[in-house]
């Protein structure tokens, strides 16, 4: 599947924020992208390009193209409960998400590619599906083949102590989905309601 691989500096400068993890250079520049920078922006954006830019905030963040986005969402509105936060939720519960919150590697765009090189298994067996749908309870593990691979370990970093529905053993790489998180608990930027607006009109 087609996926963004450009500059990930020019995403941050575009939102104003280190959405992808790489905004050591926005203290330095940081306007938006474009050859005018912020000059030929309109003061006040309309309605619509708010809503739209946090629904691209949301998909450059989770790594996400369109389509499978509208899909998570559809699940998300027939779920109970309120639709913005259960798309969260479902956003936060994607397999290569939960590798990433676990510390196993550094970026999302990295754990993704260690789910699909299949070097992660969930309840003991290899799964190489970045956008499976954990549940609470489900075991997620490093595969035996990888657990000697020197990369992979230098790719580990700690895992944040905020993120209290994702439990990890760094002695045995292995870790559990212990729940579906709270909004309020979750630290990504997103009004979410606004992408419900969207796609409500």
């Amino acid at each position: 599947m087609a996926r963004y691989t450009g500059p990930k500096t020019k995403i941050c400068r575009k939102f104003g924020e280190p959405i992808l993890g790489n905004g050591k250079y926005l203290d330095k520049n940081s306007v938006p992208p474009g050859q005018h920078g912020a000059s030929r922006k309109r003061k006040q954006p309309s309605e619509y390009a708010v809503q739209l830019k946090e629904k691209q905030k949301a998909k450059y963040t989770y790594g996400l193209l369109e389509r499978q986005f509208r899909k998570t969402f559809d699940e998300a509105a027939r779920l109970k409960g309120v639709t913005g936060e259960n798309l969260i939720k479902l956003l936060e519960a994607r397999l290569d998400n939960t590798v990433y919150r676990m510390g196993l590697s550094a970026s999302r765009p990295g754990a993704r590619q260690l789910v699909a090189h299949k070097h992660i298994m969930v309840n003991d067996v290899v799964v190489n599906i970045p956008s499976y749908q954990l549940k609470p309870g489900d075991v997620i593990s490093v595969a035996d083949k990888s657990r000697a691979n020197e990369s992979l370990a230098a790719l580990m970093r700690p895992k944040n102590p905020k993120i209290g529905w994702v439990d990890f053993n760094e002695a045995q790489l292995s870790g559990t989905f212990i729940a579906y998180p709270e909004r309020e608990n979750i630290p990504e930027n997103i009004r979410e309601q606004l992408i419900v607006e969207l796609y409500s009109k």
